[in-house]
Formats: structure tokens, C-alpha cells, sequence
């Protein structure tokens, strides 16, 4: 899980960017890049740690350029290393081009193999650099950006919203399945994409619509143009970023994401009502939910564990470790509303269940008497081999386990996940239209030793197609 963004305005991008990858901050935490052209030469700055804490005051002024592309990383795939920290700079053919990436490639093995088979050398381990390689390839035998992105959606296997940066032109595209999300702004100068619509709200933008599956937008200082390079029998939106990953005030692919887990609450009140004194949530991301449920069962929202606003998200912390210390510093208990009460506690998900079992003894040791735990995801059953970091079946507490199973393990009173067909229902699209291979086991594309579901893919004639429609917003 990553947030990439673009943009292309006249009045300069280098704070632009840095307050749009403030805005989507919540997608990755271990480090942050900015490149931006100036018409005639790159300048590029990243490093390890917060976006905050990487670019200072000097470094957005030397970062000057009409034209920028911007990225935070959380790795699914690739090391902790400074070569691996996007954007990805290069020159090519006296062209200076970068290139950001949010998602994950399932054949990224393959290809690489293909390549240094053929004498190429790679100076990463992400999936990034393979899909600027293929990319860089066919630029250099076609010379047309646009073939190069349908040649690259042919091979390119998993999920991937891809930003590049070629001499001040920004191009961006989604997979087919449109797995991972990707919207489109226009602000005061110009134009921007980015994983999510708050990066556009935090520069005053207005969200213009989702980037289609399968489309490739340009973004120069002429305009905004687009083209279908791919379509798709049907999408594989990821049902985790309605649970989790995106901002409560994000619109994904039309859908506002506050709206869907507030729904989700109400819908686990309906499923597993209980008598309580009070309903809580784990903040930040379990508070919609938790609005909806105390909505529906007419029980108070009462706030019983208050947030360190200055502590990260624990789950996308790199170890369990990190993320088991950090929960008891991140959320402090109140005992005044705990003690002796019966509690509704209402959370995302449950993925390793180590952070609910010791929150859950948190809350028992200031003082409450029962703790119902509702949770606004179904159990999590198999690995997410697309960009969400449960890679294996035995990290995950709901694999082999039943739901009581779990609620021992945890130490709940009581415990419910939402239903899949009540989720589905609260995001508003077709089942069929929706990723739900953690929950399912069943993945919308091919993965070796799991059971999927694939739709055929068909391409654009590029030679009919040959040049960007005009925009249509």
C-alpha cells in the first residue's frame, strides 16, 4: 500500500506536492519522494521517515518545476533501503523521466527473470523498477508512450496505479480490474491525479472522476487528455480500502468511504445486537463504524479510549513487534467510562488479533465488565498478495479459526464480523465487481497455488487510437 500523486500547474507544484503526500500520509509511513521539472532539468528529494520530516522548508525551495510526481511507501514488495525509496529517477535517451507505483505485481519474479536473462541489470528489488523497464523498452523502439502503456498492461500481473513524469508530462494509468484507486483534480492551474480525493481537497481542487481500469491519462501544460488502452469484463475494486486503508472522507470509484462504513455499523447491529451501557470505538478508523452502530441500536457513543494524534497507524508498522508497543502508547484508556460498564467496542478488522487482545485488555483493566467486540470487516481468511501486507495464512488469527475460536483467542465477551454480502451491500457495487480474495480465498486473477476467478482483458487498437482523446470531464 502506497499514495502516488501528479500534478502539472503553472504557479510551480513543489508544495502542491508535499501537502498532497501530507494528505495521503496514511498510506505509507517509511519514507517519501518528490521529483519535479523545471523544462529543462530534474531535481528530486527523498528519504526515510514522514513527509513532514523528509522535506523541509529548504529542500521545497530548491524543488522547483511546473511538473511533479510524488510518492509514500508502505512495501509489499522490496526491502527497507534507500534505493528503494520512489519516486524512481531516470535519463533516458537524453529524456529525464520518473516514475512512482502503488500496488503489487504477482509475476514480478517472471519478469525480472526475463530481463536479466537478456543482460539488464536492476539497481532495486521493487516491482517499480520492472514496470519502468518494460515501459522504458518499448518507448525506445516505438518512440509512442501510448503503446508502451498497453504493452505494459499485456505483461504487467496484480495491481498497479502508476504515475510517470517524462520532461514535464505527467502520464498515469490503472489496471484493468482497477484494483487499487486513482482519481482525477483539477486545481487552480492545472490539473493532478492521486490515490485519493483528499490530496485534492488539500490544495482547494475539485474532484473531477475516478481514472477509468484500463485507461491512461496525460497531463501536460496544454491539458488533460485520455484514452482507453484496456477494458476489462468486469472490475476488482479493493474491498479494503473501504474497510481500512483509505480516508473516512476519501471518494473512491464514486463512493463516499465515510458513508459505507457508517452503513457497515448500522448493519452490525442488525446482525448481532447486544444490551450495553455504552457503544466506542478504536480510533481513528473505527469511528464510523461505530457512529452507525450507536445510530442503529439507539445505545451512546461514548469515547472510552482516546488517540495519541502524534503516533502512526500500527498496522502498516513493519513488525508485530513495533506494532505491539506502539498500541498501548497510541490509545490511553478513560476509566471514568469504563468502570464496571458493559461496551460495545467496534474496529475494522481483526488481522493478526494480537492488537485486540491487548487493547480488549486494556479496556478490562480500567475497569470494564464486558466487552463486546464488532468488527467492520469480515474474518480474514487468506493472504492479500495485491498490496495489503497479511502475506501468509499463519499470521492471520482467522485462517484456521473459527469466529469463536477467535473471540477466546482475543478475549472478547462477545464478537462479530460483518457478513461479506452486508459489506458488499453497504459499498454499493456488485459482488462480482469487488476483490474479495482475503476474505474468500478466491482472487480475480491467476496467483500460483490459489483458486481465482479471472475475466478476459481486451485492448485498444492503438492504431486506431493512436492519439489521447480530448478530456471529458
Amino acid at each position: 500500500m502506497c499514495g502516488i500523486v501528479g500534478i502539472v500547474d503553472a504557479g510551480g507544484v513543489s508544495i502542491q506536492l508535499y501537502y498532497a503526500l501530507y494528505a495521503l500520509q496514511h498510506r505509507g509511513q517509511e519514507s517519501a519522494g518528490i521529483s519535479v521539472f523545471d523544462g529543462a532539468n530534474l531535481h528530486k528529494f527523498k528519504g526515510n521517515g514522514l513527509v513532514a520530516d523528509v522535506f523541509t522548508p529548504p529542500v521545497l525551495a530548491d524543488l522547483k518545476g511546473n511538473a511533479g510526481i510524488g510518492h509514500v511507501r508502505y512495501p509489499t514488495t522490496g526491502a527497507n533501503l534507500p534505493e528503494n525509496i520512489q519516486p524512481l529517477n531516470f535519463q533516458f535517451q537524453e529524456h529525464f523521466i520518473s516514475i512512482a507505483h502503488n500496488g503489487n505485481l504477482v509475476n514480478t519474479c517472471t519478469l525480472r527473470s526475463e530481463f536479466e536473462q537478456a543482460g539488464q541489470i536492476f539497481t532495486t528489488t521493487t516491482d517499480t523498477e520492472i514496470i519502468a523497464k518494460i515501459l522504458m523498452d518499448e518507448i525506445s523502439r516505438s518512440g509512442i508512450v501510448e503503446d508502451a502503456v498497453q504493452v505494459c498492461m499485456k505483461k504487467l500481473q496484480g495491481s498497479y496505479s502508476v504515475v510517470m513524469m517524462i520532461d514535464g508530462v505527467i502520464y498515469a494509468f490503472r489496471d484493468p480490474l482497477g484494483i487499487k484507486p486513482f482519481v482525477i483534480g483539477k486545481i487552480e492551474s492545472g490539473y493532478m491525479v492521486a490515490s485519493e480525493s483528499v490530496a485534492i481537497d488539500a490544495l482547494g481542487g475539485k474532484l473531477i472522476r475516478d481514472v477509468k481500469p484500463g485507461e491512461l491519462v496525460r497531463i501536460g501544460c496544454d491539458g488533460i487528455r485520455c484514452m482507453q488502452v484496456a477494458v476489462a469484463g468486469r472490475r476488482a475494486h479493493c474491498i479494503f480500502e473501504y474497510v481500512y486503508f483509505a480516508r473516512a472522507d476519501s471518494v473512491i470509484d464514486g463512493v463516499l468511504v465515510y458513508d459505507v462504513r457508517r452503513k457497515v455499523g448500522k448493519k452490525l447491529h442488525e446482525e448481532a445486537p447486544v444490551k450495553a451501557d455504552s457503544v466506542g470505538a478504536l480510533p481513528d478508523s473505527g469511528i464510523a463504524y461505530a457512529i452507525g452502530y450507536a445510530e442503529q441500536s439507539k445505545t451512546p457513543y461514548v469515547e472510552s479510549l482516546m488517540k495519541n494524534r502524534y503516533m502512526g497507524r500500527t498496522f502498516i508498522m513493519p513488525t508485530q513487534k513495533e506494532r505491539e508497543k506502539a498500541v498501548r502508547i497510541k490509545l490511553n484508556p478513560i476509566p471514568a467510562h469504563l468502570q464496571d460498564k458493559s461496551v460495545v467496542l467496534v474496529d475494522d478488522s481483526i488481522v493478526r488479533g494480537t492488537t485486540s487482545k491487548r487493547i480488549i485488555g486494556i479496556v478490562r483493566d480500567a475497569g470494564a465488565r464486558e466487552i463486546h467486540m464488532r468488527i467492520g470487516s469480515p474474518a480474514i481468511k487468506a493472504p492479500c498478495y495485491l498490496g495489503v501486507d497479511f502475506p501468509t495464512r499463519e499470521e492471520l488469527i482467522a485462517a484456521e479459526r473459527d469466529e469463536e475460536e477467535v473471540r477466546k483467542s482475543i478475549t472478547a465477551t462477545t464478537l462479530h464480523h460483518i457478513s461479506i454480502d452486508a459489506l458488499v451491500e453497504a459499498i454499493g457495487f456488485p459482488r462480482d465487481d469487488l476483490c474479495t480474495g482475503c476474505l474468500t480465498s478466491c482472487y480475480p486473477l491467476p496467483i500460483d497455488g490459489e483458486k481465482a476467478k479471472p475475466c478476459r482483458v481486451d485492448f485498444v487498437d492503438t492504431t486506431v487510437q493512436a492519439k489521447l482523446g480530448s478530456f471529458e470531464a
